[in-house]
């Protein structure tokens, strides 16, 4: 029973989530909506973290099950997009270096930002 309450919070705020993006005229997807709900409702303290959290570790375990769909439909269009994959490939290795670079650089001021002050 615990199980199926928990699945029904996760479906509402779901539900929720796509008719906000039918209602905020923003090119958002309805997960980012769900995810920024779902933030606020753990941090205003309307939804405890243990009143979702049984089905939410379940739908992570589950998760790498679930992209094998989206992985085999982007396997059957592989043709139509193998024009552009060298300049995808090419822009997602720029794109990943960058974020590496920047993200070990900010860390790495940080670090030594909390060293000089102590």
């Amino acid at each position: 029973m615990r199980y199926l309450q928990q699945a029904v919070i996760i479906a509402v705020v779901t539900f929720t989530a796509e008719i906000a993006r039918y209602l905020i005229p923003l090119p958002v997807p309805a997960s980012i909506y769900g995810l920024i709900l779902l933030f606020i409702l753990l941090k205003s303290g309307l939804l405890k973290l243990e009143q979702i959290e049984d089905v939410g570790g379940l739908l992570l375990e589950l998760m790498p099950l679930l992209l094998v769909p989206a992985s085999v439909s982007f396997l059957t269009v592989l043709d139509t997009i193998q024009e552009m994959l060298l300049p995808v490939l090419i822009m997602g290795f720029i794109g990943t270096t960058v974020v590496m670079v920047v993200t070990g650089c900010v860390s790495q001021r940080m670090i030594h930002r909390k060293e000089n002050e102590e």
